[in-house]
């Protein structure tokens, strides 16, 4: 159950940070309110999450899937540019988490 709380955390975490983006700094209170909410969310799933996950593992897989897949979202949503160092970087943090899940991460 915890590495689905932890799923679930990763995504209000995409979702508020998209909602962040979609309210042009905070001047469409709609979205504000939505990345709020996300937010919250996120966090009180991550806090379930690290009873029983690790917390240096849960917060390398948070931080890393989260990332990974809102630089996915910029490039197909928002229309951000893809470079050779932006992919070789997502990679590197893919295989940061894999190799810190490969170590052990549920007590």
């Amino acid at each position: 159950m915890h590495w689905l709380y932890l799923a679930l955390a990763i995504a209000f975490e995409v979702a508020g940070t998209t909602a962040m983006k979609l309210s042009d700094g905070f001047r469409k209170p709609g979205w504000a309110v939505a990345m709020f909410v996300a937010y919250t969310a996120c966090f009180a799933l991550v806090a379930l999450a690290i009873r029983q996950i690790e917390l240096g593992v849960a917060y390398a897989v948070w931080a890393g899937v989260g990332t990974a897949i809102v630089a996915v979202i910029g490039v197909a949503a928002f229309g951000e540019t893809v470079t050779v160092l932006k992919v070789v970087g997502i990679v590197l943090i893919v295989l940061g988490v894999v190799a810190l899940n490969l170590g052990g991460g549920a007590r």
